[in-house]
């Protein structure tokens, strides 16, 4: 196929220093250089969007990665096709994945670009997800097994509609989520297999989460923060195991980041509070891709995933609508 001198990539127009909204994006043109010895030029087919990008757009950004910086591309994981190749290690028409950002074409040397088998899955979209994060805190970090009974906060989205769902595929006897509308609520238990669920607006979540689980929990996978932080502290059983992935009660303006910690509480209870981040290592990512094909193959998995149409001008409205909550599960943004 031809490829064109110039394409469209999304770039930090300035740090955020405040609400995000459309003005801190630029969508330019740049030229599409050609590729070096051992470098491909890859045509992107979609890319990911994911709340964290919006921590990344800040100078002093909290994330264990480089932030933006202004006047470069924004954007994270990205899907394509190896359109030209000057190395032996990726041929012209493989599937590959990288870190590439929000870009039609990107071009780099191969080993920035793992290739993937795209006959593994429906869409090439499918290697687009929050999975490696939910599979790693579930399975390496709270160590998810028989008999346990879960609670997952921020359940509805791109992390949680999948971690509950490795939790049950574990052995866990009982799971259970918080989401902010009945519509969520009614998609969690409806559609994802949680054995409960419950609006944490609805009244304080202490009080909610004892009613599902009177008996206690033994994890907590936690994507909020805040209130329901403090309040599975107070309803966990002995031993429990907490996975702390992220704090978005904190990330929407609130104080959700900073939680108050009963420390007696937790001494007494022998709670195991493992913070963690996920760097979607080639070992991570591979243990989570090799368990999702399976388990969707036995039909023991939804994908809850939402494809934005309008190519890269649509990735910045994507992440705006995503941050209001417009969406369920993961999202991706079909680039051609």
């Amino acid at each position: 196929m031809e490829i064109p001198q110039k394409a469209k990539e999304v770039q930090l127009f300035k740090h955020l220093d405040g609400a995000i909204s459309p003005e801190y994006f630029s969508v330019v043109e740049v030229d599409v250089p050609e590729p070096g010895d051992g470098e491909v030029v890859v045509r992107t087919d979609f890319v990911f969007v994911a709340a964290a990008y919006q921590d990344l757009m800040r100078p002093d950004c909290p994330l264990p990665v480089p932030p933006y910086q202004v006047g470069g591309r924004i954007g994270g994981g990205e899907v394509g096709t190896v359109v030209a190749s000057n190395s032996p290690a990726l041929a012209v028409g493989d599937t590959v994945q990288t870190m590439g950002g929000w870009c039609e074409y990107s071009v780099g040397p191969a080993e920035q670009y793992y290739k993937v088998d795209a006959s593994m899955f429906p869409s090439s979209s499918y290697f687009l997800s929050q999975g490696p994060t939910a599979y790693y805190g579930m399975a390496d970090i709270a160590r998810v097994g028989e008999g346990d009974v879960v609670f997952v906060s921020g359940a509805a989205g791109g992390v949680g509609s999948l971690a509950g769902q490795i939790a049950k595929n574990l052995g866990a006897a009982k799971v259970i989520g918080s989401a902010g509308s009945q519509e969520k609520i009614d998609f969690l238990v409806g559609e994802l297999g949680y054995d409960a669920a419950f609006n944490y607006k609805d009244g304080p979540v202490i009080d909610q989460l004892r009613k599902h689980a009177p008996d206690g929990i033994s994890v907590f996978f936690d994507n909020v923060g805040g209130e329901q932080f403090e309040a599975a502290i107070q309803v966990a059983r002995p031993h429990a195991r907490f996975a702390l992935c992220g704090a978005l009660s904190g990330q929407i303006g609130g104080s959700g980041g900073q939680p108050r910690l009963d420390l007696m509480t937790a001494i007494c209870k022998h709670l195991e509070l493992r913070p963690y981040a996920t760097y979607h290592t080639p070992e991570q990512i591979w243990n989570w891709t090799s368990h999702f094909a399976q388990w969707l193959a036995e039909g023991r998995f939804v994908f809850p995933q939402t494809i934005v149409e309008g190519g890269i001008d649509a990735a910045p409205g994507a992440l705006l609508d995503l941050l209001s909550g417009k969406y369920q599960g993961n999202i991706a943004v079909r680039i051609s």
